[in-house]
């Protein structure tokens, strides 16, 4: 396969990961790797799904993935030692930095859709619009997308956050109290979004417009002094985008099956789901920019804003290129 041995040859870097590579050849490569990267994974192991479609799962080095409800958890476990690779949106590494002890660095920004990012009310509920959830219960994810562009919908409506009784949820619990009264609505993404229309919930807003599309990689500093992990992210996060490619390039129908399988939804909305998350912004990642960066202090200025971060907070003091060569040479 045309993408399996572009991969093999494109990251000269992860020559450090196989000390053996010259005299062993490709099994024995495998074999021979030492390198282990833990790397989370929110809603369902889209990311471990991908590469196994497409092929390239074939690494030579080992990856343990484990599965969390938000990337707010996976920073957590960043800076508790549990995770070596993390993904998410703008906003956990901002919270995870915010005592100035981060022990990690944004490495990469996968460009992603922000489909799936809404305020849902359950079914029979009167409300059509934002406006309408004044002093109404709200659920929403703390320290996520969703606090992020519920914040930012409410000061559109012309709200304020005072003006909503906001109770910061877990996804799974969020659906329960939807479904069970405890909340008038909630703000969620990915899966839990996808489960309460399936329910019968309703869209009162959206944070299609307002999120960047920006979902960074942090990366514990324990990889970045290390050549072989280093090497190995790099290569990882370049064989996912590789791994969308080829989705888009006419394998979309069936990724959209094991869409579907993993996270028990008709075909046929799966299938919309990718292919308008693919047209929207396709999945791809790049390197870090001056852009990138001022894009996630515009976010933590918000929070500052809010008050849920009590004084301003460089962003940049958590950021570094240390991974843009290997990247770029992997991609």
């Amino acid at each position: 396969m045309l993408f399996r041995r572009s991969l093999r040859t494109s990251a000269a870097a992860l020559a450090l990961l196989l000390p053996f590579a010259a005299a062993c050849g490709t099994d024995a490569q495998a074999e021979s790797s030492t390198v282990t990267l833990r790397v989370g994974a929110t809603g369902w192991k889209a990311e471990e799904a991908v590469l196994k479609y497409a092929g390239l799962d074939d690494t030579p080095y080992k990856i343990k993935w484990s599965l969390f409800q938000g990337g707010d958890q996976q920073l957590q476990a960043i800076r508790a030692g549990a995770l070596d690779l993390a993904s998410s949106s703008e906003i956990p590494p901002v919270f995870a930095a915010a005592d100035g002890s981060a022990n990690f660095k944004v490495v990469a920004v996968q460009k992603g859709a922000t489909l799936n990012q809404e305020v849902v009310v359950p079914k029979g509920s009167k409300v059509t619009g934002i406006a309408g959830l004044k002093g109404k219960k709200i659920g929403y994810v703390q320290n996520t997308t969703a606090h992020y562009f519920l914040y930012e919908l409410l000061k559109q409506a012309g709200l304020k956050w005072s003006d909503v009784d906001a109770k910061p949820l877990l996804p799974n619990d969020g659906l329960a109290a939807l479904n069970g009264g405890g909340i008038d609505a909630f703000a969620s993404y990915g899966t839990s979004i996808i489960t309460a229309h399936q329910q019968g919930a309703t869209t009162v807003g959206s944070g299609k417009d307002i999120l960047s599309g920006n979902f960074l990689w942090s990366a514990r500093d324990s990889v970045l002094s290390s050549p072989e992990q280093k090497a190995a992210a790099a290569d990882l996060i370049a064989r996912i985008t590789k791994a969308y490619a080829y989705v888009r390039d006419g394998h979309l129908d069936g990724f959209a099956q094991v869409t579907a399988d993993a996270t028990h939804q008709p075909l046929a909305q799966a299938r919309k789901d990718l292919a308008d998350a693919q047209a929207q912004r396709p999945t791809q990642a790049r390197t870090v920019g001056a852009d990138t960066i001022a894009s996630q202090q515009k976010v933590a200025d918000v929070f500052t804003e809010l008050g849920a971060l009590k004084e301003h907070l460089d962003v940049k003091t958590f950021w570094t290129t240390e991974l843009d060569a290997d990247l770029e040479k992997a991609l």
